[in-house]
């Protein structure tokens, strides 16, 4: 393999805020707390040092029930010690793992916890895998991209996905041009797709000991009860966010979150749907459950499972339940949790450490012959196929296409004229720039159609490079974004390894992995 490194500004794939969060922008130093770096682990280490040791053996002891029976279950009794700390990513339960994303999101969780490790030996770091077993957007996870065919869960489901029966996808197994067992034993062995994701999960990485957690758990819930309780009766988050939110719309920044007056679901067997207010009742939408505020918080003290955070509170319950350092998050989970700064804070809750995941593009053995042939540096596969013809044309020929040079003669000659023009007549200034705009944009027009001919010369070798390009970002969308892991990892089992290899947990930069068989 060969790895090459490329600039996240130079891809046009990221958010502002995010890249200004990397570069350190002082104006954004009130939205977060420690910048990732490693020696900066050390006050985060601090801040969590009298993590509740109540938690702790709760976690334990709902983790412990989750893996029953499990081959090679993980020691869970190292997260009682008060110098253990977790390293978190989280993401839905996406069907046959979903876009390759995920799996990176993994990966440098549990490098990151290696390198955390290695600074600090006297610690221990657990990555875990926050499933988002309560989340009930069936459409969001339910397909899945494998050699240029789209597979989809059907049927109508509701409530929260990791309840849903994982036996349902074994229509989609008998399809597969491929028979992957490792989905087969997950989804037709297990009762629940939570179970089910943590079965292949552990299977893939539990040799690196990722720990998945399943928070939708009456036990760990009940660790959440006063947010849970403050949460109806204030909504305390919603004026917080918006604070926070506002405070980077003046500073020019887009945010991808909004928070609602109550942001909790209700949560039961298969239903999960909004509570709000109105007047002096609590609503469950599309329900005709109703209550008021004395019997909705006893409700919560007998059954606090029955509440679920939204993406507003969601961050805040997995801070209140791990002993966690850091979150690894996607190029808009990164922003979202920035607006949530002011919730953590008015919970007193320490913020974790925000570390963007790594990012990565890999090209297989032919696509890097083909860029070869093709004498094109990988970056410029970012560009738009507009900007790639262009930068393509201008490497590779022999003529010179730019008419700069006559266009700078023009302005020199026109300088003369308007010198003398207004010496005569001063209202002749106006005539004079205006004749000088039009000869300027024939020029500009000319020099389009010497390109657009020159283009022309190289049109199979501009095909056969956008045909590379679209490979690479099918649909125009990144591979990450778009690719199944499956589309790789039947072939060559050591493919997740080699983002181990590659990745640098705390180096923001897109990565290149090319593949290079040259024997």
């Amino acid at each position: 393999m060969t790895l090459k490194k490329v600039d996240l500004r130079n891809t046009g794939q990221f958010p502002a805020l995010l890249l200004d969060y990397l570069d350190q922008k002082p104006g954004l130093a009130e939205f977060y707390s420690n910048y990732p770096a490693i020696e900066n682990a050390a006050e985060v280490i601090r801040q969590k040092a009298g993590f509740d040791s109540g938690k702790r053996k709760t976690l334990v002891e709902v983790l412990e029930k989750q893996y029953h029976g499990s081959p090679f279950k993980p020691d869970f009794s190292v997260l009682l010690d008060s110098k253990t700390f977790t390293v978190t990513t989280g993401h839905q339960l996406n069907i046959f793992t979903g876009p390759l994303y995920i799996i990176y999101k993994i990966v440098t969780t549990i490098k990151l916890a290696q390198e955390l490790k290695k600074a600090y030996p006297e610690n221990n770091f657990v990555p875990v895998y926050w499933m988002a077993t309560e989340d009930h957007d069936f459409e969001e996870i339910a397909s899945f991209h494998l050699f240029g065919q789209t597979h989809k869960w059907e049927g109508e489901h509701r409530g929260a996905v990791g309840r849903l029966d994982p036996k349902e996808l074994e229509s989609i197994l008998k399809h597969l041009p491929v028979k992957p067992l490792l989905f087969a034993k997950a989804y037709l062995e297990n009762r629940t797709l939570a179970d089910a994701v943590r079965c292949y999960m552990h299977e893939l990485f539990g040799q690196d000991g990722l720990v998945c957690l399943d928070a939708d758990h009456p036990d760990l819930k009940r660790h959440f009860l006063p947010v849970i309780q403050e949460e109806l009766t204030t909504s305390t988050s919603e004026k917080l966010v918006a604070e926070t939110t506002s405070k980077l719309a003046a500073l020019g920044y887009h945010t991808p979150l909004t928070a609602r007056e109550i942001n909790l679901f209700y949560l039961q067997g298969n239903l999960r749907e909004r509570i709000v207010r109105e007047g002096d009742r609590f609503n469950v939408l599309n329900t005709g459950l109703s209550f008021s505020e004395e019997e909705i918080l006893a409700l919560t003290e007998e059954h606090p499972e029955y509440f679920s955070p939204n993406v507003v509170l969601r961050p805040l319950y997995e801070e209140i339940i791990l002993p966690n350092l850091a979150y690894i998050g996607g190029p808009s989970e990164v922003p979202y949790w920035m607006q949530l700064k002011g919730v953590f804070d008015h919970y007193q809750v320490p913020f974790p450490m925000l570390v963007p995941r790594n990012f990565a593009l890999y090209i297989n053995d032919a696509q890097r012959k083909k860029a070869e042939k093709l004498r094109i540096n990988y970056d410029d596969l970012f560009l738009d196929q507009v900007a790639l013809r262009r930068v393509f044309v201008e490497k590779n020929t022999e003529k010179v296409l730019s008419l700069d040079e006559q266009k700078s003669a023009f302005e020199q000659v026109f300088s003369g004229i308007l010198e003398k023009a207004v010496a005569v007549d001063k209202t002749m200034e106006g005539a004079v720039k205006a004749e000088q705009a039009r000869l300027i944009n024939s020029l500009e027009n000319l020099e389009k159609r010497i390109r657009r001919a020159e283009e022309r010369n190289h049109e199979s070798e501009i095909d056969q490079l956008l045909n590379l390009q679209n490979k690479l970002f099918p649909n125009g969308t990144a591979q990450e974004r778009y690719d199944n892991l499956l589309s790789f990892y039947v072939n060559d089992s050591s493919f997740i390894r080699k983002f181990f290899d590659a990745f640098d947990p705390l180096d923001f930069k897109y990565n290149i992995l090319i593949d290079d068989n040259r024997d």
